[in-house]
């Protein structure tokens, strides 16, 4: 019984915690809105990840592997989507200002 508990346990947590993840990843795909994500925390998540991924692989864990690559993939795709919509809004709001000024008139310079 004591081997395989911690396996039970190990594969538990993984799919709570990377269950975690989907409900964001969808509302961010569906709604392209992404401006209450923290860029910062998926940076430091993603690195985490990674981090522990290297580690399983190291022990030998397939638990923290799988699990590990996964949360990796979803919150790399959020991160991806923040990127990207940050920086439509960028270009959309470059956009907008260079409309509102009037032909012909000079610019300061």
């Amino acid at each position: 019984m004591s081997e395989w508990l911690p396996t039970i346990l190990a594969t538990m947590a993984g799919i709570l915690s990377t269950a975690s993840f989907v409900p964001q990843v969808l509302k961010a795909w569906r709604e392209r809105d992404t401006a209450a994500i923290s860029k910062r925390m998926y940076m430091v998540t993603v690195t985490a990840f990674v981090l522990w991924s290297t580690y399983g692989f190291l022990i030998g864990a397939m638990p923290l592997i799988v699990f590990n690559l996964l949360s990796l993939a979803l919150s790399g795709t959020i991160l991806a989507l923040k990127i990207r919509n940050d920086r439509q809004d960028a270009r959309a709001g470059r956009d907008a200002s260079a409309s509102r000024r009037e032909p012909g008139m000079a610019q300061p310079g």
